[in-house]
This record gives structure tokens, sequence and C-alpha cells, in this order.
């Protein structure tokens, strides 16, 4: 099953396209849709948050300043992995697959993940090493970097049934501007830039000349996977409910019961 949003507008809810994720992670532990499933998107203005960073003690703050000032759509994802920021020229790969009952292997997803990155790359001439890169944002074991400069991160979200890989791929852009924008968050946080360092990031048409950019390597992409078949109708509706619960759960400007908020399931 291959699933495209291409191109999310900056209107559109970021916490949306997680939300269909989440849905698909439930239909394909219940055997109710194909796997794997592939879902390809991509957001005008976003800026999304790990759990630990909402956890900061001025990040509801710093979220109000990238929102208000800065003009980006903010959500707390539910999976691992810390801040990221995204636009039209970062392209978000996830891969859904069913669980294997009592197997749990994260390295081998990450490197599922990274194996399916460097078959789509190759044809561009992009080779990538894999490694935690210090001072990149969102740091991991599973880093995808080009001579050092980290320009793709891994995060994964598990359910009892299912799974999703989801990565996010600098293909094109200023990765400077993008790693400033994390500091700047993070300084305004609490977090006092939590190590993100100038010079780290990169995106692939920085690091490598030959590589077309975002909207040719989408194409070929999205080719490989065969046709896109539109988000389910009941998907996308459930996907609205869900995406309203996961804000309420996980955004700390939420406001309600925080007793009852700890007891929501999403």
């Amino acid at each position: 099953m291959f699933i495209s949003h291409s191109h999310l507008p900056s209107t559109e809810d970021i916490y949306y396209p997680f939300a269909c994720e989440e849905w698909l992670c439930r239909e394909a532990g219940e055997d109710r849709v194909p796997v794997p499933a592939v879902h390809l998107w991509r957001h005008e203005r976003a800026f999304v948050l790990g759990l630990r960073d909402s956890r900061l003690p001025n990040a509801a703050a710093a979220m109000d300043w990238l929102e208000r000032e800065e003009g980006y759509r903010v959500m707390v994802r539910n999976s691992g992995g810390a801040a990221v920021p995204l636009d039209l020229g970062v392209v978000n790969v996830t891969l859904v697959r069913r669980g294997a009952p009592g197997k749990l292997d994260m390295n081998a997803d990450f490197r599922l993940m990274a194996g399916l990155l460097a078959g789509t790359l190759e044809p561009f001439g992009v080779a990538f090493d894999t490694g935690e890169v210090e001072g990149s944002y969102c740091p991991g074991e599973y880093d995808l970097s080009v001579g050092g400069r980290k320009f793709c991160g891994l995060a994964q979200r598990r359910q009892q049934r299912a799974y999703s890989v989801q990565a996010f791929v600098n293909a094109e852009g200023d990765a400077a501007a993008r790693a400033a924008l994390v500091r700047e968050f993070y300084r305004r946080a609490g977090g006092a830039g939590l190590d993100v360092r100038a010079g780290v990031m990169g995106s692939l048409t920085e690091l490598h000349p030959g590589f077309p950019g975002a909207e040719t390597w989408l194409r070929s992409l999205a080719a490989s996977f065969g046709i896109a078949a539109p988000m389910p109708p009941a998907g996308a509706s459930a996907a609205r409910d869900i995406a309203a619960a996961l804000r309420a759960r996980y955004d700390p400007r939420a406001t309600g019961d925080e007793d009852d908020k700890k007891g929501r399931s999403v």
C-alpha cells in the first residue's frame, strides 16, 4: 500500500500526517490494510518536537514563538526522536509493517529503512554513512550522513501489533538555517541549544552537487512504490479525530485536567 501527501500546505494541521500513520498502524495490526505500507509526505512549514523537547521548562513559550512570530505549524510527536523543522525541501518517508509477536529488533528496522533509502538514492550517485552525527539535530544511532554531515534522521513508533519507521530527508534547501532554527527553539525552551552545532547538517543538494532536488527525487521515489492510493475515506476521517487526540495529550499548552490527559490512549 502506497499513500502520498506530496505537498501539505502551511494551513494543514501538522498532526494530520502522523495521525494517518497512527491509523495505518492500527489497521495493519488488525490485518485490515496490506503491508508493508509506505507513506510519503511533505509540509510547507512545520516544526516537529519530540516528547523530551515538550518537557523543557519553557517549551510552551518557544512553541508559541514558532507559531506566532515565525509562522510554523508546531506539534509534539509520540514517536522517538527530537526537534525537526520541515519545509518542502524535506521529504518524509514512513514504512509501516506488521510486528511479529514477541519480536522486537529496532536496529533491524532502522537498517531496513536505511537500505530502502540507499536503493532510491543510488541512481543519483548518492552513497551515505550510518552512525550518530554529534551536534546534529534529532541525533540517533542511525543518522545518515555524507562526508560527516547529516541529511537524514530516523525514528520509530511501535504499537502492539504493528510499527512505523519514519525518516526525514533533507533533500534540498538551507540546512544551516534549519539547524539555527532548532538551536533557537532550544535556547528559548530552556534547553540551552542542546548542542546543535553549525556546519553539521546538510541537504543532499548541498552535499552532492549532482543530486536533482526534492521534486525529482520524490517522483523517482514514488515511482519505485507504484501507483499511489488516496487515504481511504474512513482513514482520513479517523485521522482528523486522532490528530485532535494527539494534540490534547502531547501539546504542553493543551488545557484540561492533567490526570485525565495522562490517562488518555491514542
